[in-house]
């Protein structure tokens, strides 16, 4: 994450499209790195893809963000959020996180509905509204995928878990959260119970990107490398 000149924002400021583009930044560069890693830059060209918008659209709105002072953009390298473009995007998440949280607590929605439901909700979400829902799901710290709700103020503790395809020995582990809004894969994991909070063991991982064999409960799992990168676990301290 980058330092920046404009250590405020006002938030009245921002449009709903502007705080989406800031979110899916930080998707992105979370994905990546990590919001406090060197390859937290990510390409346009991804940002475009994720958003499903014109090249042109991206440019015209990164030079915004940046004329505002919310992300740097450095040429072969990407675009990267300043310190407070990660706390409006942040904030922005929470928004959605909670909406998610509240779309399965209370209104009874299986996690793989939710998240275009969450989107287009938050958009238009007040803090006032969207603190009144985090009431009624009774304060959740978490988002039914297992993503930390930030605080109000645009910060976020860290999880310091790992994706389970960088587990190489045997070991018990936790899933903390999963990576993919996909519909088909969240109802997959569902189905092979590899949701946040189940303890596996990792038995065996293959060598050159082959298969996990894992054990949930009594029951044994063998899932491929490119599901395991969906997944991120910590370790359980025994």
């Amino acid at each position: 994450m980058a330092g920046s000149p404009n250590p405020t924002i006002r938030e009245e400021l921002l449009s709903p499209t502007t705080r989406e583009y800031l979110a899916q930044i930080y998707r992105l560069s979370d994905r990546v790195g990590g919001s406090d890693s060197a390859e937290a830059y990510v390409s346009t060209s991804a940002l475009a893809d994720l958003l499903d918008v014109s090249a042109p659209a991206v440019n015209r709105m990164v030079t915004k963000l940046r004329e505002m002072g919310l992300l740097l953009h450095e040429p072969y390298r990407g675009i990267s959020l300043t310190e407070p473009g990660e706390r409006e995007a942040l904030k922005e998440l929470r928004r959605h996180r909670i909406a998610e949280a509240f779309l399965v607590t209370v209104m009874g929605f299986q996690w793989h509905e939710i998240h275009e439901e969450a989107e287009r909700m938050s958009r238009a979400l007040g803090e006032t509204v969207a603190e009144r829902m985090a009431q009624m799901a009774g304060y959740p710290q978490f988002c039914p995928h297992g993503e930390p709700i930030p605080n109000a103020d645009g910060t976020l503790a860290q999880l310091n878990d790992v994706l389970l395809a960088d587990v190489k020995t045997e070991q018990e582990l936790e899933i903390t959260r999963v990576r993919t809004r996909d519909s088909d894969r969240l109802q997959y994991l569902a189905a092979l119970g590899l949701t946040p909070g189940t303890h596996i063991s990792l038995l065996h991982a293959a060598p050159f990107h082959g298969p996990l064999q894992l054990k949930v409960g009594s029951e044994y799992r063998i899932i491929g490398h490119n599901l395991a990168e969906l997944i991120r676990v910590k370790p359980i301290q025994l």
